[in-house]
């Protein structure tokens, strides 16, 4: 489905099964195609859905730097939920896409019926200086995505033994990783690297969360570890799984163990209505 939010910006939208609300959101540089591996699964128990953000996969690509940011990223995700029907649901999100919905919970918790944090943080990124992301942003708008690719596979800052292992024991990974580069907007890239290097540290305020949350990272994401733990330590009640040998994507690195801590997550909660 096309889900056309306040700004007139078309949103690629994917809906499966039937249940409880569950919206995964995927990070910088993904597409709704980074679940696609267990939306099945989900969706026995979830009506289960999955969008292209703006400036990825099939969804419009403003040219504007303006229309891109983490507080309209969030509205985005309102607006898919609200194009659905749910009023209250359940939210994943992966690395910038945890990012968004840890705003979407402390701004609109009348919205967010339990959380799941993916290896993300609450602040900007230990490890990633805002002077070099604000160089990356440069060079993107200056001199195009061949020139920023060059520069992001010299210094492949979220690489790990899980994701070169991936490369090279799945078949058609590495093109499915091509194709997301080549549907990304130069523009949404710069400006939302801008947006996670300049992000308010929020962790302080996720101890006001009172909903049921679960915090997954992959043992190998190492700038995303200590966020992690210290989200799952501020957070009243929350869950923590780190996933063994497993990097900045356990839902491809480690299948069966993410999927067996988030889907044991979701069955813990209590039955609630997907309107």
């Amino acid at each position: 489905m096309r889900v056309t939010v306040d700004d007139g910006v078309g949103l690629e939208a994917e809906v499966a099964g039937s249940g409880p609300g569950l919206v995964l959101v995927h990070g910088f540089g993904g597409a709704r195609g980074d679940f696609t591996d267990h939306v099945e699964v989900l969706a026995t128990s979830h009506t289960v859905v999955t969008f292209d953000h703006r400036g990825h996969g099939a969804s419009d690509a403003p040219g504007d730097l303006a229309a891109y940011g983490l507080a309209r990223l969030e509205a985005d995700v309102l607006a898919v939920a609200d194009a659905v029907g749910f009023d209250r649901f359940r939210l994943l999100g992966h690395s910038m896409g945890g990012m968004v919905a840890r705003g979407v919970a402390l701004r609109r918790p009348e919205r967010v019926e339990a959380l799941i944090l993916m290896d993300t943080s609450p602040g900007p990124v230990p490890g990633f200086d805002p002077a070099i992301m604000e160089l990356g942003a440069e060079l993107a708008l200056r001199e195009g995505k061949a020139a920023l690719k060059a520069a992001l596979d010299a210094v492949a800052p979220l690489e790990t033994p899980a994701y070169r292992r991936l490369l090279d024991e799945r078949p058609g990974y590495q093109e499915f990783c091509d194709r997301k580069w080549d549907d990304l907007s130069v523009v949404m890239w710069a400006a939302l690297a801008r947006a996670i290097a300049h992000q308010p540290d929020e962790l302080a305020d996720l101890a006001a969360l009172s909903l049921p949350v679960l915090v997954v990272v992959g043992e190998l994401d190492a700038p995303f570890l200590a966020p992690s733990r210290a989200m799952a330590a501020t957070i009243p009640g929350a869950r923590l799984v780190v996933v063994p040998q497993a990097g900045h994507s356990p839902q491809f690195e480690a299948p069966e163990e993410w999927i067996a801590a988030v889907d044991g997550f979701l069955a813990s909660l209590p039955v609630a209505d997907a309107s």
